[in-house]
């Protein structure tokens, strides 16, 4: 059934559809797997699983062929067969492959191949013979695999164990195959399929004996050596068919007997041996059993008689082979086989013959213990059948044997012990048989002197004392103890040791008598011996002090063994034990000698009356006195469970020998002792508490003081104690209870003087080098001042006077010379030991000598030594105790302490000497403790000295590196140190309680929190959280926090979160949940559950070891407690945050930029009225952060704070001072990276730089107040300028630039004038430190932004054409800024499609601007597109003429100039509407002509006008053409070259313009012009000359000459000689037309001799000859020769060579006109 539900299961897993099926349907879903096993599908099913190795392996097999050429050779299958043989060779297959592959991968038996075997043994059980005949026929297939026939043999045994009888037939086929099989060994392969079908066999044997056993027979012949396994088979046929194979076994021995003398292999030896062993346990069963045989019996004596030829085979031949394997399988063989032999008489004695040779393997290499078990054996039987081994052989049996005890046994041997515990049971056995021949033997033995030999014997002797059955006669216990007195004087500590051993087994086995007088004698001889050289031995641990040692122990066990049995002990015995206890320094052994005393005295007291009074004579022996025993016992009894637990021995001996040491006491004993006794027996070592057993003890004492009160004797045992003092060494818990002890018992006496006595002599017998002794003598003082405290003080006042005479040098050591004390050491103890009487004293007599002497003599004899570490820790130890001692009073709140201001300035000094470095010693611990102590004693500390104690403290441990793991004591000093550091803090800050103190505390510890050492932080943190949680516990929601403080000590503590120690993450996590729990309840917010749980899970998140999981936490615990803020809180907790930056690690810096990101991000709308706080505190601490990415994160803070309040933070930002220092720059990059907000701020920093020179409108808002705010324009144009430099110049720069043209343009031409000098805020941190550079200045800022500007926007040929212009250079000048405006607009309008519209309102509302430089920039803007037809297109001409108008009209001189220019650019830009404005264009222009004016202006409105006029027709000038006229000839001579071109220039147009209305008017005005324009045709400005020939020729038909017109067109005007022949053509037409007005002419010409200009001067004198030529003679006559002579002869003077040369040809031409016209003049007349 286990196989159908293997099969089962199997199907089930392969098919779930097969498992719904009931289980009444297994047989038939087993039966028809089996039937299809031979088809590929169950196949294919049985083989899914297998792993590609396995496929591989198997596609090699044609698991069709294969099994059909297997069976070619076998004869045909039964017509019944069915196809059995093909199915089971299938599953065979599977099981071979299953194994080869678990035999590969190293696994057990997979389940494909138990479920193969299970559908084969389960077809058997239908069909036996069917399937028996199919598994026979693969056994008989040739070359068939070693695993195919174990499989197949193990389904056989599976089949014959399930099937039981089966057809004979194939029982012997199989029986034959089987046989067959495992004779034939070949290989090692062939053993393991020798041994399936072995058990095959043994297996069809249970059923089918005989023919198996036939078989067996028939392959087992005499004097043939049989096949190994044959042998094997017939072992295994006679262990599993005992009665069936008891016939067959005399027959069998005998065969085998026959083959002994054959057998040479050892192989084939030990299977022999091994089949023996297993036939002689087979007989022996059968023999216990014969009532169960139906077979006819054998008797023992049959079976020993063909056994003992076999024997005796054995050890005469086989036992001396080499061969320690077919030695061992002889010896193991033997011992069944003498079971049989030795119980027969005959072969008994036989068997003795072949012990030597037994005895002779000894020196063999074969394991004793085997040999020694079979001689045992024999000797047991000799004792039991009274039949000794014979005498002869008794010599070499002793030899032999006693050899193996005392020698050492071979390293190969395993059982040496066991070996000589046989040996012991074979000499119990001889010693029972030859006890006299024995102890002969053991006499010489022990003559020999070596160790060894001695002990081997008494180990022997020890065993035939300890044996138990039969008795020993008692003569061979006496012959036994003379062998052992024989060595009695053997010094060796083993050979003692056995000796005490075999005394106290001689009292255990009943012999007490026999070791009286001399057993006792050597004991209590071991007993001193070992305890003098224990107590004197050497300091080295030797060999010899641990061989006594355990001699002693011997000696106690033995001495134990003794009192419990040995009756009629004698006196001299009780008393060395006693005294023993008095006297001993090894106090290992007193558990046994108080029991052993124990044990004597309860004897003693139950003795008979004779023996009763010989102890009453006994009493004379010199005994301990009583308290001398009490006092031992006492203090030996304060460690109870040394020495084996001695405490309850000894407790037990006083209960016994209470009546002795004090009847008084007895009666209370009898009740406490047992009460003692049961504490010892409730616990053990491991278990009790030394201290409440001391105390245990000390009450016991105390009580049984009482009984002794009103007597001595208290004192008495004072003494006793103090005389035990020496006996004990330091340290060590008796001594220590001694002392206390000690001053219990002296607190109680009543003799004052003796108590001082006792008090002096102890004080100066102390080692104070010793610290254990001198805290001891210290409590001893303490104690005693409970009762003594007079005695105390006067004792101590007068040991200090003693040696107060030599505390110069202190030499104390002159009254004791063994101990040299040294004077720090005594001062140490002095202190220590006031401080003591102080804390023990009754609280009344303390009160009246606190102060005065106890805390007095403690300063006094600290200031006046050298203040050592021991000093420093007795003083502070002292204080301790004072204090608490003041602590205890009565009433304390009304003691104030006056020593205590005292005492807290040497405790800090003390604490600030040590060094901060390390930690050596406990000192500073101590004094924190002690400064804790004293604060809580009146009068209370003041919040300074609070502070400083504080300061001090904190500084003093949290500075200490932390010690090395493998350093235990320094690690426990910082652990102390810490703790100390806590509860000093704590305990002040409960104090004074209130958010103040909590704010300095922390204060305290900020620069610790902040340390870059993580063992600093990981100190501080934790003393942050115990002060927020004693702060918490104390006060709670009673006193809030202040304003702010919430928010400053949360951002102290939050970095630390992820600090990179685990232990300061957690510790920061409790600070802030301490800090948040505080804060809710006084501000009573919701702190609801799953924020509780979500910091816990934070917390623990904090555990992780990634750096990731580890921030995400911090931030995560970042937005939980930002809820929890206010606004100024928020404010608080950054500048906090800011101030830790660069304190500690990058890992802390990024964690304080996260929070503040995350505080903004969530509360920046919030925030508008802290934006300056905020921005001052980033900005501030900015600067000095070095981290990347820390610096970025700040940034974005800053960028956070002005994507929502940009007024604010764009003003604070340019408060900051020049030069713009790194982390500024950072700010402003970020934010020219961040195109959508670039765009915006740089609207606002041009609005900043707008507002210079736009009208200042009211604030409305704090952004207004903001914006309206002044700042630096010199570091608005550097932030503008880098912005221009680094930002998206597609999507931010483009749309901005008309406006940061139009900006920086205006900004360039307010700052060309010479106060235009960037203003100083009255700003003390943003005024400039330092000289700033050369290039830093308004005026190239400007011009450098604006050239960026263009390289990055402008094109190529812009940017190239700015250069080769030199507009930079332009812009760069005062003088000519307004030309390079111009052209930089201009090469705007013609480059920049799309921009010059807003760069046209710019310029429009900027010429309406209040400011002039404003108007003036935007005028020179506006001239260039006053020449562009734009300005028409968009509707904007008339604003523009209008304010052009207005320009016009202003006092300054730039802007009428730019004023007048732009409105003659407007014929260029649009001269249609030239008609349409002329009267406002023509008024403006003249007015600028009319008043006083600069050369510019005038220039300006002449050009205007020429412009003008070139667009206007005829008459529409009308009235103002008479004014234009007059206003052009009044510059025609004026002192600019610039207005006499313009001036000419206009008077042409003029003459183009003018219409017939006019004409005759204006030929009057060419009239009145000629003069000055024939002059000017010779102007030194050659354009100015060139015009006025221009004109000249416009104006020549209004003479209405011909002739001089067509002069004018025929000459080149541009030579000398060609004016001149003007000139005389125009005189000459002049002369013949119009002589009055050539006469006129001249006389105006004669005006301008006395021109500024030499050239004109020179023309005018040329014209005037000219004209005189020409004039006709009535009007010569007419001329004032002398005037004109003078006038020319004055011009000879000139400094102009040409004027002077001028001036003579005119001259002779004037002399010739005035001889030739006039009269000589009278004689005398010169």
């Amino acid at each position: 059934m286990a196989a159908k539900k293997l099969a089962l299961l199997w199907v089930t897993e392969l098919n779930p559809r097969s498992g719904r099926a009931g289980s009444d349907t297994g047989c038939d879903s087993l039966e028809a797997i089996f039937e299809c096993v031979n088809t590929p599908c169950i196949l294919q099913i049985l083989c899914m699983s297998k792993g590609p190795e396995e496929e591989m392996a198997e596609s090699a097999i044609d698991q069709n062929e294969h099994p059909s050429e297997e069976t070619e050779e076998l004869d045909p299958l039964e017509p019944d067969d069915g196809g059995t043989f093909q199915q089971v060779t299938n599953l065979l297959d599977i099981m071979d492959s299953e194994s080869a592959a678990a035999d590969t991968a190293g696994t057990g038996p997979s389940l494909r191949k138990a479920l193969a075997s299970a559908i084969i043994t389960e077809k058997a059980a239908s069909e036996p013979c069917v399937v028996m005949s199919a598994l026979i026929r693969c056994l008989q297939v040739p070359q068939i695999p070693t695993q195919r026939k174990v499989n197949v043999y193990n389904i056989l045994q599976e089949v014959i164990q399930q099937e039981g009888e089966l057809e004979e037939q194939c029982v012997q086929r199989l029986v034959a195959i089987a046989s067959k099989e495992m004779r034939e060994i070949q290989e090692m392969e062939g053993y393991l399929r020798a041994e399936v079908a072995s058990d095959t066999l043994v297996a069809l044997s249970r059923n089918h004996f005989s023919l198996v056993m036939y078989e067996m027979q028939h392959h087992l012949k005499p004097l043939d050596l049989a096949d190994e396994f044959v042998i094997v088979t017939l072992a295994k046929l006679a262990n599993g068919n005992v009665f069936e194979f008891m016939p067959y076994m005399g027959i069998t021995l005998a065969t085998i007997f026959t083959m002994l003398r054959l057998v040479n292999e050892a192989k084939m030896r030990q299977v022999i041996c091994s089949a023996m062993e297993t036939f002689c346990e087979t007989v022996q069963f059968y023999l216990k059993h014969l009532e169960d045989s139906v077979y006819p019996m054998m008797t023992e004596e049959q079976f020993a008689v063909k056994l003992f030829p076999m024997y005796r085979y054995f050890v005469t031949v086989w036992l001396r082979s080499h061969n320690p394997e077919v030695k061992l399988g002889v010896i193991k063989s033997l011992k069944p086989m003498l079971n049989l032999l030795l119980p027969n008489d005959d072969l008994r004695e036989q068997v003795y013959d072949y012990v030597p040779l037994l005895l002779a393997e000894y020196q063999g290499n074969l394991e004793a213990l085997f040999i020694t078990q079979i001689l045992r054996q024999i000797l047991e039987v000799s004792v039991t059948t009274r039949t000794p081994v014979p005498q002869m052989q008794l010599h070499t049996i002793f030899t032999e044997l006693h050899i193996q005890v005392c020698a050492k046994a071979p390293a190969q041997h395993q059982y040496s012990g066991q070996n000589v515990r046989e040996i012991e049971h074979c000499f119990i056995a001889l010693a029972r048989s030859y006890p006299k021949e024995l102890m002969k033997f053991f006499l010489s033995q022990m003559e020999m002197s070596k160790e060894a030999v001695r002990l081997g014997t008494l180990t022997l002797i020890r065993a035939v004392v300890a044996a138990d059955e039969p008795r020993m006669n008692i003569k061979t216990i006496c012959l036994a103890i003379r062998v052992v007195k024989s060595s009695i004087s053997d010094t060796r500590p083993k050979v003692r040791m056995a000796i005490l051993r075999i005394m106290g087994q001689l009292a255990l086995s009943g012999f007490q008598d026999r070791i009286k007088g001399w057993g006792l004698k050597f004991v209590s001889m071991q007993l001193t011996l070992s305890t003098y050289k224990l107590t004197n031995r050497r300091d080295s641990f030797h060999q010899r002090d641990l061989e006594e040692k355990m001699v002693h122990k011997v000696t106690m066990d033995t001495v134990k063994i003794i009192t419990s049995s040995v009756s009629g002990m004698t006196h001299e015995f009780w008393v060395r034990l006693l005294c023993y206890i008095m006297e001993t320094d090894n106090v290992e052994v007193l558990t046994p000698i108080c029991v052993s005393l124990t044990n004597l005295a309860e004897r003693q007291l139950h003795s008979t009356a004779e023996e009763a009074s010989a102890a009453s004579r006994s009493r004379h022996v010199d005994l301990p006195v009583p308290q001398k025993l009490l006092a031992r016992l006492l203090v030996l009894m304060s460690s109870p469970y040394e020495g084996e637990g001695r405490g309850i021995a000894m407790l037990n001996l006083l209960r016994t020998l209470s009546h002795s040491i004090a009847p008084s006491m007895a009666d209370m004993w009898e009740l406490e002792i047992p009460l003692l006794v049961n504490y010892l027996e409730e616990h053990t070592k491991f278990t009790w508490n030394q201290k409440t057993w001391e105390d245990k003890l000390i009450q016991f004492l105390r009580h049984s003081l009482r009984k002794t009160r009103g007597s001595n004797w208290s004192l008495r045992l004072g003494k006793e104690l103090n005389n035990q003092i020496e006996s004990f060494d330091s340290p060590s818990l008796e001594k220590r209870f001694l002392y206390r002890a000690l001053g219990l018992t002296l607190a109680t006496g009543l003799e004052a003087d003796k108590v001082e006595l006792l008090l002096l002599e102890l004080l100066y017998k102390t080692d104070y080098s010793k610290d254990f002794d001198q805290e001891g003598v210290i409590l001893c003082f303490g104690l005693c001042a409970r009762g003594q405290v007079k005695t105390v003080l006067n004792v101590l006042r007068d040991f200090e006077e003693r040696i107060q005479e030599s505390e110069q040098s202190w030499q104390i050591g002159a009254w004791r010379k063994d101990l040299p004390w040294r004077r720090e050491t005594v001062k140490s103890a002095l202190m220590v030991m006031y401080g003591c009487v102080a804390l023990h004293c009754h609280w009344r007599m303390l009160r009246a000598h606190v102060d005065t002497p106890i805390t007095s003599k403690i300063i006094h004899h600290y200031t006046s030594s050298s203040q050592d570490i021991g000093l420093k820790m007795a003083f502070m130890k002292s204080v301790v105790q004072v204090a608490n001692a003041i602590r205890n009073l009565r009433d304390p709140e009304d003691f104030q302490f006056a020593q205590k201001a005292a005492l807290t300035t040497i405790l800090l000094a003390i604490i600030r000497a040590e060094p901060p470095d390390g930690l050596a010693s406990p000192v500073r611990i101590m004094a924190m403790e002690a400064l804790w102590h004293l604060s809580e004693l009146k009068p209370f500390y003041s919040t300074e000295e609070n502070s400083e104690l504080m300061d001090a403290s904190i500084h003093s441990v949290v500075s200490l590196v932390p010690p090395g793991e493998d350093n235990e004591s320094i690690k426990a000093l910082h652990s102390d140190a810490l703790c100390a550091l806590e509860r000093l803090t704590e305990g002040l800050l409960r104090r004074q309680l209130g958010p103040g103190a909590l704010q300095e505390a922390v204060q305290l510890l900020e620069k610790w929190i902040l340390s870059e050492k993580e063992w600093e932080r990981e100190k501080a943190v934790n003393l942050h959280l115990r002060l927020m949680q004693t702060y918490a516990q104390s006060l709670g929601a009673c006193i809030p926090l202040k304003l702010g403080q919430f928010g400053t000590l949360v951002g102290l503590v939050a970095p630390c979160t992820c600090d990179s120690k685990e232990s300061t993450r957690m510790t920061s996590t409790d600070v802030l949940s301490s800090l948040l729990d505080l804060h809710a309840s006084q501000t009573r917010s919701s702190w609801d559950a799953s924020t509780e749980l979500e910091l816990a899970q934070c917390k623990e998140d904090l555990r992780a070891m990634e750096v990731e999981k580890i921030f995400s936490a911090s931030c995560r615990i970042a937005k939980v407690a930002c809820t929890q803020f206010n606004c100024d809180d928020v404010v608080s907790l950054i500048q906090k945050l800011c101030e830790n930056i660069g304190a500690m690690g990058l890992q802390h810096d990024q964690a304080s930029v996260a929070w503040i990101g995350i505080f903004l991000q969530m509360r920046v709308k919030e925030l508008e009225d802290k934006v300056a706080e905020i921005l001052g505190a980033i900005l501030a601490h900015l600067p000095v952060v070095e981290s990347p990415e820390v610096r970025r994160r700040l940034t974005e803070a800053v960028l956070l704070l002005a994507q929502h309040h940009q007024e604010m933070v764009l003003t604070s930002l340019l408060r900051q001072p020049l030069p713009m220092q790194s982390h500024l720059k950072g700010v402003w990059l970020a934010v020219a990276e961040n195109a959508p907000f670039a765009q915006p701020m740089l609207r606002g920093l041009m609005g900043r730089l707008q507002s210079r020179f736009t009208p200042r409108a009211a604030a409305a808002s704090t952004a207004d107040v903001w914006r309206l705010a002044a700042v630096d324009p010199l570091m608005t144009l550097c932030t503008v300028q880098l912005l221009i430099e680094k930002v998206d110049k597609d999507d931010t720069l483009r749309d901005l630039f008309p406006d940061l043209l139009y900006t920086l343009l205006m900004q360039l031409g307010s700052s060309q004038g010479p106060g235009a000098v960037s203003p100083v805020l009255k700003m003390g941190r943003l005024v400039h430190t330092g000289t700033l550079p050369e290039e830093t200045n308004l005026q190239r800022v400007t011009i450098k932004s604006m050239q960026l500007l263009f390289e990055r926007l402008g094109s190529e040929q812009a940017v190239h054409a700015l250069e080769e212009q030199g507009a930079w250079a332009l812009l760069a000048s005062g003088s000519t800024f307004l030309q390079g405006a111009g052209l930089l607009a201009r090469l705007c309008i013609r480059n920049r499609e799309g921009c010059w519209q807003r760069l046209l309102e710019l310029a429009l509302r900027g010429m309406a601007s209040e400011v002039l430089s404003c108007r003036v920039g935007s005028t020179a803007i506006c001239v260039e597109f006053m020449s562009h037809p734009m300005l028409y297109q968009e509707k904007l001409l008339k604003p523009a003429v209008l304010l052009l108008q207005q320009g016009v009209a202003q006092r300054d001189e730039a802007l009428r100039v730019l004023s007048l220019r732009a409105l003659g650019n407007m014929a260029l830009g649009a001269p249609r509407k030239v008609r349409q404005y002329r009267k406002l264009l023509l008024e403006a222009c003249l007015g600028s002509l009319r008043g006083p004016a600069g050369t510019g202006v005038a220039s300006a409105g002449l050009e205007a006008l020429a412009q003008i006029l070139a667009e206007l027709r005829e008459g529409d000038l009308g009235s103002f053409f008479d004014a234009v006229s007059e206003q052009c000839r009044s510059f025609f001579d004026h002192e600019s070259e610039l207005l006499r071109l313009k001036a000419f220039l206009l008077f042409g147009a003029l003459a183009k313009a003018v219409s017939l209305s006019k004409r005759r008017f204006f030929k009057e005005e060419v009239r009145r012009a000629w003069v000055p324009l024939m002059l000017h045709c010779q102007d030194p400005c050659p354009d100015a000359a060139q015009a006025c020939m221009a004109t000249l020729c416009q104006c020549a038909h209004f003479w209405g000459c011909k002739a001089l017109e067509d002069s004018l067109g025929r000459r080149d005007p541009g030579g000398a000689d060609e004016t001149a022949a003007l000139q005389m053509t125009l005189c000459s037409v002049l002369t013949q037309k119009k002589p009055a007005v050539l006469y006129g002419f001249l006389l105006e010409t004669m005006t301008y001799i006395k021109s500024n200009l030499s050239r004109i001067r020179m023309a005018s004198c040329s014209l005037a000859g000219i004209i005189m030529k020409q004039m006709s003679e009535p009007y010569l006559k007419k001329l004032d020769f002398a005037a004109l002579r003078t006038s020319l002869q004055e011009l000879q003077l000139d400094s102009d060579p040409g004027v002077q040369r001028a001036a003579l040809d005119t001259l002779k031409i004037l002399d010739t006109c005035s001889q030739h016209w006039l009269p000589a003049p009278p004689e005398g007349v010169s």
